[in-house]
């Protein structure tokens, strides 16, 4: 288990990394998967698409997309709707005192969750955000393990007041840093992946005492190609609400932004939709997928930030993807 302190989180900043990126080797591994993303000239897009009823559409073709890239029409050049692509996921599990009545549905639910969805080829990795972020579990392919992961997980809850460390807090107590969480799960963990790269983040959309802001998490989730997919869950009791009437959460906004922005979506677990059912609905649509990869005709590599835009040439179907991404500089790229 490792945290990722204020400390930390500075060194991350400097371009120090703060976790192994590379994973350690495994005995009779398998030959590497192909993937889509040849090479640092391909853009990777990653698309959901639903019906007017909300029912996921996983029939389509390649004709059936247009892709426009600061308004300029693109070539698409791979296109794939097979799910055999590597998957990585992060789990990202808020354990602040807030969420402390949650935790041990969350626990159970994920582990079904991860027994269900992982393959051969796929890997996950597990962080708890509370005061601090840590991570419980680094990549592996192993249920056992990552549930023996969940397992550790505890409610970790900041105080008010001065707290020590190299960037300054006064008067913004640590209690939930979301927004870092995001970010290091993304610069530290997913940047050198390729394949499917996703955050799942189960949370109230809270966050108290990040050192980094929202726009700051979703730019590192966007430059590590990672979807993020929020699962909003608060327990109302831990906000005052009683008799049916809740006065919580309030974050959903938030996690909207960081989900839209990267292509992800936010799902709300209720007392009609559990957190098992999210799950299911989270695999299903992480299952039904399509890939799309491009040679954008603007080649410069400017760390400029550039909009993309897929189109769907039925216009009784919604399509969820990216809205931009990083053209990131070979020097940066090699930090």
């Amino acid at each position: 288990m490792r945290s990722f302190t204020s400390a930390a989180l500075c060194a991350s900043l400097l371009a120090l990394p703060l976790l192994p990126q590379q994973k350690p080797p495994a005995e009779d591994a398998p030959p590497p998967i192909p993937s889509i993303k040849v090479d640092v000239d391909i853009v990777n897009i990653l698309a959901s698409v639903r019906d007017k009823r909300n029912g996921l559409v996983a029939n389509l073709n390649k004709d059936d997309f247009t892709l426009f890239e600061d308004g300029q029409k693109q070539t698409i050049k791979y296109f794939t709707k097979e799910t055999d692509l590597p998957l990585t996921i992060g789990l990202l599990v808020d354990v602040s005192a807030s969420q402390r009545n949650l935790i041990e549905i969350e626990r159970s639910a994920a582990s079904e969750f991860f027994h269900s969805v992982l393959r051969k080829k796929d890997e996950a990795f597990l962080i708890s955000f509370g005061e601090e972020a840590e991570l419980l579990q680094d990549y592996t392919q192993s249920p056992k393990l990552l549930n023996e992961g969940l397992n550790r997980l505890r409610v970790s809850s900041g105080v008010s007041g001065l707290h020590p460390g190299p960037v300054p807090t006064a008067g913004q107590p640590r209690g939930t840093v979301m927004y870092d969480a995001v970010y290091l799960a993304a610069k530290e963990k997913l940047t050198s992946e390729v394949g499917r790269k996703v955050i799942v983040l189960i949370t109230d959309g809270v966050d108290q005492g990040s050192r980094l802001d929202i726009r700051q998490a979703i730019e590192a989730a966007q430059k590590a190609d990672a979807v993020v997919y929020s699962i909003y869950y608060y327990d109302a009791s831990a906000y005052g609400g009683h008799m049916g009437i809740s006065f919580g959460g309030g974050g959903e906004g938030y996690l909207k932004r960081m989900s839209d922005d990267t292509g992800g979506h936010v799902f709300k677990v209720d007392r009609k939709h559990t957190l098992n059912d999210v799950f299911k609905e989270l695999q299903d649509e992480m299952r039904s997928q399509y890939a799309i990869g491009y040679t954008p005709i603007n080649d410069k590599k400017d760390g400029s930030f550039r909009k993309v835009d897929l189109r769907l040439a039925d216009k009784n179907l919604k399509v969820q993807a990216r809205k931009g991404y990083y053209a990131i500089r070979p020097e940066d790229r090699e930090r």
